[in-house]
């Protein structure tokens, strides 16, 4: 681009980043549909308030080439929020790009899998971060964003604040969990976070930050890959084993929907291959389902309940 194009461009740029935050966009949707207004401007090499449908369609058909549906769908829904939003213009995109509906279903480990991973795990952080996502079916942010004052010992549950939505829920904290952060938390002891970043305890206890994403996501796939795992997993799929689990142990599906934040029982469904659920205490239920695996960790019981004083803070 040019100077005056540039000009232009950093212009309708800052307009689209200033709508999008104006409309209580989360962090990630700014970033993912910015990066689409970036992409197409590099492309074309000028400004794209001037791209023609022809131009569009050229654009999709060479980003098709390149990256996944997953990718072009949130471009396009970026270029749409742009075009919508600061160009005032109206473009029929099912015309000019519709990324095909697939309804996958995840890759499942079973509890002896979950327990041979977790074996493998020989950082204490990672293990602990690892074991708390199952045992209470959390996203990888909710399980990162974990603060002291989050974890209710006394109620045992744990309030998981701006999930998916930005909604706020309870989710219940097992026994087996709140052992397991205690301990991790006593190696640290940082006055808010749960999981802080730093290798050392010195580091993790001054930290005002969490774990890094993809450091953690590089770990899983690795421990997995050494553990003859070759299903395709991630650190997601443990909060899809803890719903498939709790549907196989027969707790039911509106219990199990609130417990993992969904806002539509479709999406909790998915899990279930049963044809009916035993209706149970949902606590039962989850405390059977984690002293299990911690049973198949070869942890005994009296060894769990033997927690520094000092760790009494979570």
């Amino acid at each position: 681009m040019n100077k005056v194009q540039q000009t232009r461009f950093d212009s309708l740029y800052q307009r689209h980043v200033n709508a999008l935050t104006r409309q209580g966009k989360s962090t990630s949707t700014i970033e993912a549909y910015s990066r689409a207004v970036r992409r197409i401007a590099a492309f074309f090499d000028r400004c794209p308030d001037r791209l023609s449908r022809e131009d569009l369609e050229a654009y999709f058909s060479s980003l098709i080439k390149t990256h996944s549906w997953s990718t072009i769908k949130l471009d396009r829904n970026g270029l749409q929020f742009f075009y919508t939003h600061v160009l005032k213009q109206q473009w029929q995109w099912v015309d000019i790009i519709k990324p095909p509906v697939v309804k996958s279903l995840p890759d499942i480990l079973t509890q002896t899998e979950l327990a041979h991973l977790l074996q493998s795990t020989r950082e204490l952080r990672y293990h602990t971060y690892f074991f708390i996502v199952y045992s209470m079916g959390l996203r990888l942010s909710e399980a990162l964003n974990l603060k002291v004052g989050d974890i209710d010992a006394q109620r045992m549950r744990v309030h998981i604040r701006c999930g998916k939505g930005r909604q706020d829920r309870f989710v219940i904290l097992p026994e087996a969990a709140l052992l397991a952060l205690r301990w991790y938390w006593a190696t640290h002891r940082n006055p808010s976070l749960l999981f802080p970043t730093g290798l050392t305890p010195d580091e993790q206890h001054s930290a005002k930050a969490h774990m890094d994403r993809g450091g953690l996501q590089k770990s899983f796939t690795t421990i997995a890959r050494q553990c003859g795992i070759h299903k395709h997993v991630s650190i997601h799929s443990l909060r899809h084993c803890y719903g498939t689990h709790l549907i196989e142990a027969g707790l039911n599906l509106r219990a199990i929907q609130q417990e993992m934040g969904h806002q539509s029982p479709t999406t909790t469904a998915l899990y279930t291959r049963l044809t009916d659920c035993v209706q149970q205490q949902s606590s039962v239920f989850i405390n059977r389902m984690v002293d299990q695996l911690q049973a198949l960790l070869g942890s005994e019981r009296g060894q769990r309940r033997e927690q520094p004083r000092a760790a009494s803070k979570v």
